[in-house]
């Protein structure tokens, strides 16, 4: 899914359409405000194309408030101006842009730019840390938070997460959690699993609606 923040209707459009064409899924905002609502109530995109000059906050101040925030720090972000001038590409890349486009710019140009970011960035992912939604799970510490808020969870819970949210939408039936989680086959107590999915998403509060129950089969986290 790629993002676009641009409060230029024709543009915002144009941008969109050649995405959509190339393969992508679009989902395009004009401001902030609408930017920050889809981010918060569902899964973050693979990509955000950002429009510099904006009516409220700018470009700036909303790369400024991704690169502040932990679910979104590691957001690939391209920022898009009708500025020219050396200084602003600068001032892009050291608020923490990953690319630069200047207007007006081809849709081949646009489009080859927005794959190799998504190549670099599935390239240097960092493996420690899986991002789902509101769920941040950074594997080094063994820690998972939800909207940026410390969750505890047991060791069972924390692998069964982990387990999901490294297999996003992959439907695990109750034996292979079993399997993959407890490591031997607990014939007749797959209720186990149920439990824990149950306690897990009561644990995640606003996280916990991404684990999905796939009925007849078992779990799976979307997003």
């Amino acid at each position: 899914m790629i993002y676009i923040v641009e409060d230029d209707a024709d543009i915002r459009e144009m941008e969109a359409y050649a995405l959509k064409n190339s393969g992508f899924e679009v989902c395009a905002f004009s401001d902030s405000a609408e930017l920050f609502s889809a981010m918060g109530t569902g899964a973050l995109p693979e990509l955000l194309l950002l429009d510099i000059m904006l009516a409220g906050d700018d470009g700036m101040t909303i790369l400024r408030r991704i690169r502040q925030d932990p679910r979104t720090k590691l957001l690939p972000v391209i920022m898009v101006t009708a500025k020219t001038a050396e200084i602003e590409k600068v001032r892009c890349l050291d608020a923490g842009a990953d690319d630069y486009i200047t207007k007006p710019f081809g849709i081949m140009e646009l489009v080859s730019r927005v794959r190799a970011l998504i190549r670099r960035s599935r390239a240097v992912e960092a493996p420690n840390l899986l991002i789902c939604g509101c769920i941040t799970i950074d594997d080094s510490a063994h820690t998972v938070c939800v909207d940026g808020t410390p969750c505890t969870l047991t060791y069972k819970e924390y692998e069964l997460l982990k387990l999901l949210m490294t297999n996003r939408n992959i439907v695990f039936s109750r034996e292979k959690l079993m399997d993959r989680i407890w490591g031997f086959d607990y014939e007749g107590e797959s209720r186990t699993v149920d439990m824990h999915i149950k306690t897990l998403r009561q644990k995640l509060g606003a996280g916990g609606s991404l684990i999905e129950t796939v009925r007849g089969v078992g779990y799976k986290i979307g997003g």
